[in-house]
């Protein structure tokens, strides 16, 4: 139902607002703005997002739950599909989803919203950590050498290749 109301509102909000300004300030600097909002906004989530990548890649390299910079990852790359939308109010929200505050605070939202019920890295058994999971079936140890054994044929050859 609210993904409904969104298809309805959204752009009923968007053509109210095109005539407003469009009628206040002219067809000339309406559209002037709304490119000027999609390089500026292109721009931004280029920028934000690799540095949105660089995090998440950190929170891998420690070990750490990757929950929130994915988080804001994904607001990034929303909020550059709302800045490529023509329009007013889909650029407003699209620009106040690159204000890492705003993006906090949606995530701290959505964090109270949803239940985790369990997270894991890895599936490695330590055994300095009795409290790990122990791996599943049999272990065998044991060590090896490659040997690169000449090669021999064993057969003869089948007829569809060549030597």
């Amino acid at each position: 139902m609210w993904l409904f109301l969104a298809f309805i509102g959204v752009p009923l909000i968007e053509i109210t607002l095109f005539i407003q300004v469009g009628g206040a300030i002219g067809l000339g600097y309406t559209l002037l703005i709304v490119v000027l909002t999609a390089v500026l906004g292109t721009w931004l989530v280029r920028s934000q997002g690799i540095a949105a990548l660089s995090d998440l890649q950190r929170s891998f390299g420690e070990l750490q739950n990757p929950a929130e910079p994915l988080a804001h990852g994904a607001m990034i790359l929303f909020s550059g599909a709302l800045l490529l939308t023509p329009g007013f109010f889909t650029d407003a929200v699209g620009f106040a989803l690159l204000v890492p505050a705003v993006r906090r605070a949606v995530f701290n939202w959505l964090k109270s919203k949803i239940t985790v019920a369990q997270f894991t890295m890895g599936t490695t058994h330590d055994p300095h950590h009795p409290d790990a999971p122990a791996p599943k079936g049999d272990v065998i140890e044991g060590e090896f050498a490659e040997i690169d054994p000449a090669k021999r044929t064993t057969h003869r050859p089948s007829g569809w290749t060549k030597h």
